[in-house]
């Protein structure tokens, strides 16, 4: 298993060290960049007030978090979950830069940034010039919008993880074969919704009975090396 963690954030605002501060992260698990199905998601109280201006963004106002825990409280099990792998963000810089002043408050050890894998970066240089926002990216790749009315944590992970599909290669990468008595096939398929699941594929008599008879016409078929 090659684990990593795709992971968003919002904030009180755009600057940790004016006082800025995390509000909520989530977190999902990726296994070979697919999502397992696994995931970590907690509301934080910041300790501060949120500025109206953030709070339409995210919509999230401090009474949403009257008895949601402080950072420090979280930290232990956040950590646990982000592991030692690729931390993958859009925009990393920015999450990686909350993160950290929100660790260095506590006297914790920052993220490396060797971890970053920032999806920003990789749509700008696949689609240099153009808009690469989250919401364009999910337009530009056909991926369902209409549920983000606004900044949440959660649902920009579990759109981002269909980005972040698409600019590793696209769902073909979910795609693997696999043979039994050389007659049935077993395609992995990948769903938003869950990790990827496995459906036989076994060919009827007749159809290899006109496999047969297509390959005995060719010169020197590899399918009979």
């Amino acid at each position: 298993m090659t684990r990593s963690i795709l992971f968003d954030t919002e904030t009180t605002g755009l600057d940790p060290l004016t006082g800025d501060r995390i509000i909520e992260i989530a977190c999902l698990e990726l296994d070979n960049d697919l999502p397992t199905g696994v995931s970590f998601h907690r509301l934080i109280h910041p300790n501060r007030d949120i500025p109206e201006e953030a709070s339409r963004i995210h919509g999230i106002r401090l009474e949403n978090l009257r008895d949601a825990p402080r950072f420090e409280a979280v930290v232990d099990d956040l950590l646990e979950f982000l592991g030692d792998g690729p931390l993958v963000a859009h925009n990393a810089p920015f999450d990686f830069g909350f993160l950290n002043a929100e660790l260095a408050r506590l006297g914790r050890p920052s993220l490396a940034r060797a971890r970053m894998v920032d999806t920003l970066a990789m749509a700008k240089q696949r689609f240099p010039g153009m808009p690469n926002s989250l919401d364009a990216l999910c337009r530009r790749f056909g991926i369902d919008l209409s549920e983000r009315t606004s900044h949440n944590a959660l649902l920009d992970c579990k759109l981002l993880v269909e980005v972040y599909i698409e600019l590793t290669g696209g769902r073909q990468r979910g795609l693997s074969l696999a043979t039994d008595d050389q007659s049935a096939m077993q395609i992995a398929t990948y769903s938003s919704d869950g990790p990827r699941t496995v459906r036989p594929v076994v060919p009827s008599e007749a159809e290899c009975a006109a496999h047969a008879a297509f390959v005995a016409k060719l010169k020197d078929p590899v399918w009979n090396a």
